[in-house]
């Protein structure tokens, strides 16, 4: 199988949609040996900031000499990003072997009568197998959707992680912000510490599961602190404070914003518990990776002259959290927009919350059957001006045009259309 087959075999399966629950995945991994047994695991959901600290995690585990996987999702231009050995992205060619290799497995599964898996149940399969072969001693793995009915939840890890609880996938999750929590909180396993900044309701929920089954709970602002010490060179300066295990200071992070300073002190209290078992982990080992950890497409500056932007603000949340950050490093000053998003997300709650009146907001339809239609989305918006574009060529055009030099451009929403904008602006 090469990597153009192996895409157009996942493409084929594509139709079998999101279907929440573990019998299939479960019955695809026993029949290939139970690779994910092989090596630890870390787990990673939250509403948002999941795959920014499932990175600061692998990164200051590389930093410790440890071989390291990363499982994460989506990609934003290749699939090859979801799957990372050591900092490194899987190769065309392991990645196609991968495939190949577990569905012959699918194969024998369907023909015994089984459901088919989905596209994702074999994407993770096939990662749990590829973190085998290549001998890791860690998997970092963040959840698709929600965590109990996800098809990462066979894995019994070391520390699971919830950054945080929002509303998102009320079809799939449920409607509240308490049965969301329920769903992320389907990841705690017994007597295995869980970390969280998940605050208020949510947090509730998360003590109660975790009591139920004697889990260790840390939780940001009561067992671990981030405190900011400033920012230089489009980097911010932290100090992580836990009650427990002392305090690393002098972290250095490319990836910005409070959502990010919180995503950091998470990881650093994952590391911390998991040097009680690993000396290999250290302050040093800790403030080294965090400075190398990126996330790209989360508030990631690309350019000057004008300054462009780029975010997955995809929900109200995400996009409160963008607005947060562009007041921190900006201020008053207008910004510009590119915006795009799917027409099933919460439009209204990510339009309430990001623009301004001073801003200037350019809308356009990412690549995606789901897209809300761009001149459509442009009359929803209230601000200095907003209009929408045909293509992502002319809306970033129009954005550099109207920002001028000394501007700010902010390309945001669906992730599919930030991976179009990245490769677009990284490569001109």
């Amino acid at each position: 199988m090469t990597y153009e087959q192996a895409l157009s075999y996942l493409a084929s399966v594509a139709k079998f949609g999101i279907q929440p629950g573990l019998h299939r995945i479960e019955k695809l991994l026993a029949l290939m040996g139970n690779p994910e047994r092989q090596y630890r695991t870390i787990h990673v959901t939250g509403t948002n900031g999941k795959g920014s600290t499932t990175a600061f995690i692998a990164a200051i585990l590389n930093a410790a000499g440890i071989r390291t996987g990363m499982f994460t999702s989506p990609h934003l231009v290749d699939y090859t990003e979801r799957i990372v050995i050591s900092g490194n992205m899987i190769s065309e060619h392991d990645f196609a072997a991968a495939i190949q290799y577990t569905s012959q497995y699918v194969e024998i599964m369907t023909a015994d009568g089984y459901d088919h898996p989905t596209e994702f149940e074999i994407l993770t399969a096939a990662a749990f197998y590829h973190f085998a072969v290549t001998q890791v001693e860690y998997a970092v793995i963040e959840v698709g959707m929600g965590g109990l009915l996800d098809s990462t939840n066979v894995i019994r890890p070391q520390a699971a992680v919830i950054t945080n609880v929002a509303v998102e996938h009320t079809d799939r999750c449920g409607a509240t912000v308490a049965e969301i929590a329920a769903h992320k909180a389907g990841i705690i396993k017994p007597d295995m510490p869980v970390i969280t900044a998940a605050k208020g309701e949510a947090l509730n929920i998360i003590y109660s599961q975790a009591d139920n089954l004697h889990a260790p709970l840390f939780s940001i602002d009561r067992d671990f602190f981030v405190q900011w010490k400033g920012e230089q060179d489009w980097q911010q300066q932290l100090t992580v404070r836990t009650n427990k295990y002392g305090n690393v200071t002098n972290l250095r992070t490319k990836l910005l914003g409070d959502h990010q300073a919180e995503n950091c002190a998470c990881a650093v209290m994952v590391a911390q518990v998991l040097a009680v078992q690993d000396s290999r982990i250290t302050p040093e080992s800790i403030r080294s990776g965090v400075a190398a950890a990126v996330w790209p497409g989360r508030f990631e500056v690309l350019q000057s002259q004008p300054t462009v932007i780029v975010d997955g603000a995809h929900n109200p949340a995400g996009a409160e959290a963008l607005r947060l950050a562009l007041n921190r490093y900006f201020g008053d000053q207008p910004i510009t927009f590119v915006f795009g998003v799917l027409a099933d997300k919460d439009i209204a709650g990510i339009i309430a919350r990001l623009f301004r009146p001073q801003d200037q907001v350019i809308t356009v339809a990412p690549l995606s059957d789901r897209a809300a239609d761009a001149h459509m989305l442009s009359r929803q918006i209230s601000a200095k001006r907003a209009e929408g574009a045909d293509t992502l060529d002319e809306a970033i055009a129009k954005a550099e045009q109207w920002a001028g030099e000394t501007g700010v451009v902010c390309i945001c929403g669906s992730l599919y259309l930030i991976g179009s904008a990245r490769k677009m602006i990284v490569t001109r």
